[in-house]
């Protein structure tokens, strides 16, 4: 079974920001596909692991140098 997580992330202002956090998300154990948008800020999360942390995909957000916003 799949699970999707939305961010809503700070500090992206171009494409290759954009580029940067999918990257960095994609070697992520578990994480199937990330798309994250500059423009709008969202960044979506797909794995084939239910057991990933929320907590664990923010830290490497934030460690790739971006800012969750949290609500």
């Amino acid at each position: 079974m799949s699970t999707t997580m939305q961010f809503k992330v700070d500090g992206m202002s171009c494409g290759g920001c954009s580029s940067r956090l999918e990257k960095s998300l994609s070697t992520i154990p578990g994480v199937t596909a990330v798309k994250a948008s500059h423009e709008t800020g969202d960044v979506t999360v797909s794995t084939g692991d239910t057991s990933l942390p929320r907590a664990a995909v923010e830290t490497v957000i934030e460690e790739t140098g971006f800012d969750v916003v949290r609500r």
